[in-house]
């Protein structure tokens, strides 16, 4: 059997096969923005070629038949999509659920553990990942196997723990009105962040897109080195924020192409303190282990080891 994996995000889509339920191989990444569908642009990746069913994982809720990107303009059906590429299935899941089901599979040298912990194999895990937005999936224990639980936990309300995170919000409300957390734990994010602490210190650093902040921190820039801080420091808090909401004693797992690029800027005791820093509950996150994901495309993992027919 040939499965088409799919990992389709705000700005890229990523595509492989796997044969036999094996590893992806023949990986491909495709522009968004250069397709006009999710069907066009797996039709290039194919090239022709026949596969027996598909999984795709997306950046967005799944509910239903109709499928509509929250950071890209495609939208499909998934009925009319199967039946155009010639599949006897297509799976459609939450891109999080897909790098969630990549975690069982992963080698020790995939892994960077951040916060040394004890992880509780019978508690839930929890994973979160910011891209082009802020991805969250949990991993549930049980006894048949691990079963992933998606989450929109990215676009709950930022909560500003300072004066100056209340003049981040401030500014991002009004622009856009409701802030979420995706707001400024994301590629988006860390540029806002950079923009508004460039403006801040009198910086003439050009802050054009996420990488030019990233960029500016390696050349020792002061605004730039306290956006990724801070940027840091908010992913952590927000996965603490979500570490209580299930009490996800397994661990917590960072995915993603983000923080794997951040290399040696990424602020581990920035992540770490903020991730604990809950008062009252602080005794309950310590004991939990963080671990990085430098992995990859773990999404294409996942979507290669998933099994059809859960959730």
């Amino acid at each position: 059997m040939i499965r088409l994996l799919g990992d389709l995000g705000g700005t890229h889509a990523r595509f492989a096969l796997s044969v036999d339920g094996g590893p992806p191989q023949e990986e491909r990444k495709l522009r968004v923005a250069e397709h006009a569908g999710v069907a066009e642009a797996a039709r290039i990746y194919l090239e022709g070629r026949g596969v027996d069913e598909a999984v795709f994982a997306v950046a967005t809720p799944v509910q239903g038949d109709r499928i509509a990107f929250t950071n890209n303009p495609w939208h499909f059906s998934i009925r009319e999509t199967e039946a155009a590429l010639g599949l006897r299935r297509l799976t459609v899941i939450n891109d999080f659920v897909a790098q969630a089901a990549s975690i069982p599979v992963l080698r020790e040298q995939d892994l960077r553990l951040l916060k040394p912990g004890q992880a509780q194999p019978d508690q839930p895990s929890l994973v979160i990942g910011p891209g082009t937005g802020l991805g969250v999936a949990f991993i549930q224990p049980e006894p048949g196997g691990p079963r992933i639980l998606p989450s929109e936990g990215g676009h709950m309300s930022f909560a500003p723990q300072d004066a100056l995170q209340a003049e981040i919000l401030a500014e991002l409300r009004a622009r856009h009105g409701h802030v979420s957390a995706e707001r400024l734990v994301s590629g988006p994010g860390l540029l806002a962040l950079g923009r508004f602490l460039a403006g801040r210190h009198g910086s003439s650093w050009p802050c054009n897109r996420p990488e030019d902040v990233s960029e500016g921190a390696r050349n020792g820039e002061p605004a730039c080195v306290e956006a990724v801080r801070l940027f840091c420091s908010l992913l952590g808090a927000a996965a603490g924020n979500l570490a209580l909401a299930l009490l996800t004693g397994g661990g917590v797992y960072v995915m993603g192409g983000l923080c794997r690029n951040l290399g040696p800027l990424l602020d581990v005791p920035a992540l770490t303190g903020a991730f604990q820093a809950k008062g009252r509950f602080e005794d309950v996150l310590r004991p939990i282990p963080i671990i990085q994901v430098v992995r990859p495309h773990a999404g294409l993992i996942g979507a290669a080891a998933f099994r059809t027919g859960l959730a």
